[in-house]
């Protein structure tokens, strides 16, 4: 995603940097930048880095790390920094941030461990911090060429943590949009979130424990009852917290797309477990919701993580 970022900002003109490590940072720094999407084809160079002192202040820093790689953005991000630089968490999951702005409700766990020790609170702060939520399907083809395979439609949502209209929310969207990347206005990201969790706690979850791409899962006859179940709980969590989103209609064709949490287990990364399943648990057990497909979904994938090496099981309390 961030490849898939960077590649649509420099092309639309802006000057980018961005921080990869390995065999992407030499591929980039040889060749450049590829986006394959669709039959369009971009090619752009950029500033690369693995170090973000080389790169300076930025006057936009957007973060498409997974939620538990956060921790190196909050000891790296630093030099990136001016005083009026904001940062955008482009993230799948509940965020580290969800419940601040919010009145104190019973319905509301507490999720401090989202972040733990508090680091990204401080290094990055609220004030800096704003919230995205991304619908774009993309696969690393090789150091240094990302393809889309959503080229229908690519969207980054934001806002900030406590729902104003800022002037910064207004002008990124425009630098969105010019750089076509859909950023439509809302009133809520938290509504757009849940809109995106739901999938990624239910289907997303289904096809890393099965190694099958959204559509095999959704159209599987094994899991001709079970999907529906699974979307019902998820549907029945947001709404607890005052989000009515449908769930699929009847006849819904899932994308025919390996979704990131089984691109990462095959590949061997660190797997977003708590983002993508402990915490949205946590908002079942704080409104008394019964959600027992989704309990034994989510136990599933995280002894597969674990037992894998890719997922260390964290107190999910405070």
């Amino acid at each position: 995603m961030g490849g898939h970022f960077a590649a649509r900002l420099a092309a639309a003109g802006h000057e980018v940097s961005i921080v990869v490590r390995g065999a992407a940072l030499a591929a980039i720094r040889a060749r450049g930048l590829t986006l394959l999407s669709g039959p369009e084809r971009l090619d752009v160079r950029v500033k690369a880095s693995d170090d973000p002192a080389d790169l300076g202040h930025q006057d936009l820093v957007i973060s498409t790390l997974k939620s538990s790689s956060l921790h190196v953005l909050a000891e790296g991000v630093q030099p990136l920094l001016a005083p009026d630089t904001p940062v955008v968490f482009a993230q799948n999951g509940i965020p580290w941030w969800y419940t601040h702005g919010l009145p104190q409700s019973p319905l509301l766990p507490r999720l401090r461990w989202l972040d733990p020790g508090g680091a990204l609170e401080e290094h990055v702060g609220l004030r800096r911090t704003i919230g995205g939520v991304i619908f774009s399907s993309n696969e690393v083809m090789e150091p240094g060429v990302v393809r889309n395979d959503s080229p229908e439609y690519n969207a980054l949502f934001v806002g900030e943590p406590d729902r104003s209209e800022s002037d910064r929310i207004v002008k990124l969207r425009t630098i969105l949009a010019d750089a076509r990347l859909a950023s439509p206005s809302h009133h809520d990201l938290r509504e757009v979130l849940w809109r995106k969790l739901i999938a990624n706690m239910t289907v997303s979850v289904l096809c890393m424990i099965t190694g099958q791409t959204a559509r095999e899962a959704v159209e599987d006859p094994i899991f001709g009852d079970t999907v529906p179940r699974l979307m019902a709980e998820a549907v029945a969590i947001a709404a607890a917290q005052g989000y009515s989103i449908p769930p699929m209609p009847p006849g819904y064709r899932a994308p025919d797309h390996k979704p990131s949490l089984l691109q990462d287990f095959l590949l061997g990364r660190t797997l977003e477990m708590d983002a993508l399943v402990k915490a949205p648990m946590a908002f079942a057990r704080a409104a008394g919701l019964a959600s027992p497909t989704l309990d034994m979904l989510g136990a599933l994938a995280q002894r597969l993580a674990a037992n894998a090496g890719l997922y260390r099981p964290v107190a999910a309390a405070g």
